[in-house]
């Protein structure tokens, strides 16, 4: 097979991936200039359509304004693994189904771990969702009826990559202990969720009390699973302190020269 005959197979398998029948059904009728022509016209609609699949994954996902990676102070916290974050940032885990569990307390980058992990999947072209762990089980635990509760565990077991974030900042009943082993069965050794929560495992007894599912969570998620710890203090309080030394100097500086104004032309006054 020549060069030419393997780029129009090449070109005429693009068209049947694009579902381009009726142009399919005149393929040997098209010349050289208008294959030529052909070419142009599916890179365009190639780019175009995986720029919009893009944005609307990234509209599902929901992960709203994040810091990136580059720009996150590693200095910071006292005990941060930058090796492993940067080598999930190459997606392994996800074609593993490994799960990734962020433990340590506020304001360490958890989230924005979190949340990176998830753009840089989108962007690869998996599907992903965000949700905070309150609002998924008060979203399923809302649910009437057995179809209503059917229709949106398929909706949190759906996606590649689950975030389920700030789990144990919350108390939760046994009823919603119940729904998170759903969702983690779903997903189990199939497709992986990322945890934030500032609660170590052996204090989810707290988080979910009584709930007799609890060992069973658990075990599935650290069954295949990178768990990093992150220690320090809260970045966000770092940021919050900084911010007001800010305003504080300021105000500082309006009041001294408001009690000490400099004159506006020195020029004017008496030899």
């Amino acid at each position: 097979m020549t060069t030419e005959s393997t780029h129009q197979a090449d070109l005429k398998q693009q068209v049947s991936t694009l579902k381009l029948h009726g142009l399919l059904a005149h393929w040997d009728e098209l010349t050289d200039e208008a294959l030529a022509w052909v070419a142009r016209w599916i890179a365009w609609e190639t780019h175009e359509r995986a720029q919009r699949g893009l944005q609307r994954r990234l509209r599902t996902a929901r992960i709203g304004r994040f810091k990136p990676l580059a720009d996150f102070d590693w200095n910071w916290p006292t005990q941060c693994d930058k090796t492993t974050i940067a080598a999930l940032m190459h997606l392994d885990f996800v074609a593993e189904a490994v799960n990734v569990i962020l433990v340590g307390p506020n304001g360490v980058g958890k989230s924005l771990i979190a949340q990176n992990l998830a753009h840089q999947a989108v962007i690869q072209g998996h599907s992903a969702l965000f949700v905070n762990a309150a609002q998924m089980l008060g979203d399923l635990a809302a649910q009437e009826g057995d179809n209503a509760l059917r229709r949106r565990f398929a909706h949190y077991a759906r996606p590649d990559v689950l975030v389920i974030d700030e789990i144990g900042y919350l108390a939760y009943g046994t009823r919603h202990a119940d729904l998170l082993f759903e969702i983690v069965n779903r997903r189990y050794e199939r497709k992986p969720t990322i945890i934030t929560t500032n609660r170590p495992f052996a204090e989810w007894s707290e988080v979910f009390p009584n709930a007799a599912c609890m060992v069973s969570i658990v075990d599935r998620l650290i069954h295949h699973a990178e768990i990093l710890v992150i220690e320090g203090e809260s970045y966000r309080m770092r940021e919050a302190k900084a911010r007001a030394a800010r305003k504080a100097k300021k105000a500082k500086t309006v009041r001294r020269s408001k009690t000490h104004p400099e004159s506006s032309d020195k020029g004017d006054q008496p030899a």
